[in-house]
């Protein structure tokens, strides 16, 4: 017989170290994690996982032979500014790796006769504002406005969003038998910080990149200007978003795709934050220009009441707290 699991993809990553360290010893259903990277020890101990491709379909076969998937968090992806430099890998890994997993999410669900649940991480790049002066014009973005992104990872993540939506409600819609569909659920992220791991390759990470160098006592320099507005979010929050949505009965849903965020605020917010705690730290604005056109796309804020409606959503880490309950005294910590 099959193991029934939760899998997980991109598990070595900032969400996903995260969110297998929230998991477990608490699901009832095994952890399966997949990744090109090998996991933390004080994590691998706790699961199964698998060092491999979301795009090797040979892999994912196997996985099918050998578990009963009963619900999926595919984290794994190429992140923004690393997107930026290998379009066509990252294509390869956000859209047909995503649309590997979404087509055995759904065979899964047919042979099960009951839906396979997958959880995406989507992202603020879905967003593309066309200049600064429409971006203060609408400071607070709902799901379905300037959905333009001007990013390889941002067309991926949007993409990624309608192809699980077609998966969810449109899958083989001209079939005589309708199939039994997948039950597909997409958050926007704002930029994640997480006191944990490492900045690894988003647009979004000057704000930890700030933190982790003052906590070293490096110095840093920032490359976006002081002005830049974009909302962020508590790393432990984005684990509380994740397990909360797919808790959450598909009755009580009005959408397949949830904007979600705590707090915005700009890069010289974050480093009067950043001084707060380090007031020795040596923090200064080189604005790389191609990042900053990037970053200036996206909204200043993210509209979140849908989520708040249906479900519930709420953060636990608003702008104080996020830094002085759990940035700061994790970090310093971690290089004391």
């Amino acid at each position: 017989m099959r193991k029934k699991v939760v899998l997980i993809t991109g598990a070595a990553g900032e969400i996903g170290q995260a969110l297998v360290r929230e998991l477990a010893g608490s699901e009832q259903s095994l952890i399966l994690t997949l990744d090109l990277q090998a996991l933390p020890q004080d994590l691998a101990a706790h699961i199964t996982h698998i060092q491999g491709s979301i795009t090797d379909k040979h892999l994912l076969d196997r996985l099918v032979s050998e578990y009963e998937i009963d619900l999926i968090y595919h984290l794994a992806a190429l992140l923004s500014t690393r997107a930026e430099y290998s379009p066509g890998t990252a294509h390869q890994v956000n859209v047909e790796g995503s649309l590997l997993l979404l087509e055995l999410a759904a065979q899964q669900s047919e042979w099960r006769g009951r839906p396979v649940q997958v959880l995406f991480p989507s992202s603020v790049a879905a967003y593309g504002m066309p200049d600064l002066e429409t971006k203060a014009a609408y400071p607070r973005v709902r799901e379905w406005e300037w959905n333009y992104p001007s990013t390889m990872y941002g067309c991926n993540k949007l993409y990624g969003e309608l192809l699980g939506t077609y998966y969810s409600r449109h899958y083989k819609q001209l079939a005589e038998k309708a199939p039994v569909m997948l039950d597909f659920r997409a958050l926007r992220f704002p930029g994640l910080i997480s006191a944990h791991t490492l900045p690894s390759g988003g647009t979004s990470d000057y704000g930890p990149e700030m933190l982790h160098a003052a906590a070293k006592g490096e110095p840093y320099a920032c490359f976006v200007r002081p002005d830049t507005t974009i909302p962020f979010m508590a790393m432990p929050d984005a684990v509380k978003a994740l397990l909360t949505l797919a808790r959450t009965p598909i009755k009580s849903l009005s959408r397949t795709v949830y904007n979600v965020t705590s707090f915005s605020l700009s890069a010289e917010d974050f480093r009067q934050q950043v001084l707060r705690a380090f007031p020795k730290a040596e923090i200064t604005f080189e604005p790389h220009e191609k990042r900053q056109k990037i970053v200036d796309t996206w909204p200043m804020d993210m509209d979140d009441s849908a989520a708040r409606k249906d479900w519930g959503w709420g953060p636990d880490y608003d702008l104080e707290r996020c830094f002085g309950e759990y940035l700061v005294p994790n970090i310093k910590e971690r290089y004391k």
